[in-house]
């Protein structure tokens, strides 16, 4: 898949020499020449693109020169906070991506009494995953993680928190909210049950038990979208 745009330390520099795999994937899998437009972002400032010309192909290096710099933001108009127990780090990595693009906020991950609290989340290797995703979906903000000892911890902070379970309600076509709290395997235990026991909750309109993965893309899509 080609890059809207390139992530590079030195963007918006007059100029910039690109080498090594960078310049492998330019002038051997793109085969960019001596003309062609490309679009930078720094992670220092984001917001801001850059946008440079090719002025030299070498056998070890692309030069290039910048032709402009302005703020152009690409993200969701709306926004999407997902409180998600914690499950298996593979399978968040997994998914990850998809919730990048389809513009997801925020994730709050949270030690909900069914997960495995022996589960460390890399948030480094998160953000190079979500990063190779921006480069390719355009998207100009970074998803905001954090993590919460228990749901209990997180409903005092947002009480405003919508619940995905196992009930009647099933999700309107035209529903509109910017925080949902998505259970681990196996659902919510009947503790906490009665701690959300006021919340409003529920289901996707499927007949189908979804990973709690496929739960949280499948929401994300639906509020976002």
């Amino acid at each position: 898949m080609d890059l809207i745009y390139i992530l590079h330390d030195e963007a918006s520099k007059k100029s910039l020499s690109i080498k090594g795999e960078l310049h492998k994937y330019l002038v051997k899998i793109r085969r960019h020449s001596v003309g062609d437009e490309l679009n930078f972002r720094n992670r220092d400032d984001i917001k801001t693109l850059h946008k440079y010309r090719v002025v030299q192909v070498e056998s070890r290096a692309v030069e290039l020169e910048l032709i402009s710099s302005k703020e152009e933001i690409t993200q969701s108009d709306k926004q999407l906070h997902i409180a998600w127990c914690v499950i298996d780090a593979k399978s968040i990595e997994k998914v990850l991506p998809s919730l990048n693009e389809i513009g997801v906020e925020k994730i709050s991950f949270i030690y909900c009494d069914r997960s495995q609290n022996n589960i460390k989340l890399d948030f480094k290797r998160f953000e190079r995953i979500l990063e190779a995703s921006m480069q390719q979906c355009g998207r100009s903000s970074y998803m905001e993680f954090d993590t919460y000892k228990s749901i209990k911890e997180f409903i005092t902070e947002f009480e405003d928190v919508k619940v995905f379970d196992f009930c009647d309600n099933i999700l309107d076509s035209d529903a509109d909210f910017e925080r949902v709290l998505v259970g681990c395997e196996g659902g919510f235990s009947q503790v906490e049950r009665e701690l959300l026991s006021k919340k409003e909750n529920f289901r996707l309109d499927t007949p189908m038990v979804l990973r709690s993965e496929s739960a949280a893309v499948a929401i994300a899509s639906k509020i976002l979208l």
